[in-house]
């Protein structure tokens, strides 16, 4: 049976990859590979690097797979992810049946942790649901939340307390007492009300990683400006923050 790992590569620094996930990069015969366009090449590159450094076995193949956009959400936005999700089963469908023979293994390098906000088991399981005989192993990674905290020297959760994950656009005005937020294209931070105190950070662990932290409302606009000049000079910027509300202890 067609076997494929689903190897989580931390959150940009090669340094980040797991004994586990160097383990398992080489029992793969084929890598595939996402191409998101020039706009995003660096992305790629560092995949190719992450190869290049630790497989030992160069007889291994890279396969590319042209990623499909995802259509503007506007009102329906699971709508526009299931789209976009079934089009990316397809074309792995089809490139694991034609690129890996049925007793070899494949590999899919993962930013981050492929458990969280990534899709890639969800489409893997849609893939499966076709009648495609396929089994998949999951290799954990280092997330930029990990890596944001370490950048930062700070806990995630104060004593006792609860710590909440969202995305930017399900950001509230007053969030969570810790709200770390991830995928935040609209800034959502400058919507937030009351005393907080935020923990940013982009490109976490590359040299080019930008952080910032510091009172809100005090920072919010340099984030803003930074966050503007990055995204124009790279033409894309990976971003996550943390809010934490000021209380007696910490304001």
């Amino acid at each position: 049976m067609r076997r494929i790992l689903v190897i989580g590569i931390g959150a940009g620094n090669p340094d980040y990859l797991t004994i586990q996930a160097i383990a398992a990069l080489n029992k793969a015969d084929v890598f595939f590979i996402p191409d998101k366009g020039e706009e995003k090449a660096a992305l790629r590159q560092l995949r190719t690097d992450i190869l290049d450094r630790f497989v030992e076995n160069k007889a291994y193949r890279s396969v590319v797979l042209k990623t499909p956009k995802r259509a503007e959400a506007g009102s329906d936005y699971r709508g526009a992810v299931d789209d976009w999700h079934a089009k990316l089963a397809e074309a792995y469908g089809e490139l694991f049946t034609a690129e890996l023979g049925e007793d070899q293994c494949g590999a899919l390098l993962v930013w981050g942790d492929p458990s969280l906000y990534d899709s890639t088991l969800r489409i893997i399981e849609r893939i499966r649901a076709t009648g495609i005989a396929l089994d998949y192993e999951v290799i954990p990674g280092i997330t930029s939340i990990q890596a944001l905290a370490a950048r930062h020297r700070i806990p995630l959760n104060r004593i006792g307390e609860p710590v909440l994950i969202t995305t930017g656009r399900k950001l509230p005005s007053n969030p969570a007492e810790d709200t770390v937020v991830m995928l935040d294209g609209e800034q959502a931070f400058t919507r937030v009300t009351g005393n907080y105190e935020i923990f940013w950070g982009a490109y976490l662990g590359a040299p080019e990683e930008i952080l910032v932290s510091g009172k809100l409302g005090e920072v919010s606009e340099e984030i803003e400006r930074v966050r503007r000049e990055a995204r124009e000079a790279k033409g894309w910027i990976m971003d996550t923050y943390l809010l934490r509300k000021a209380t007696p202890d910490n304001d």
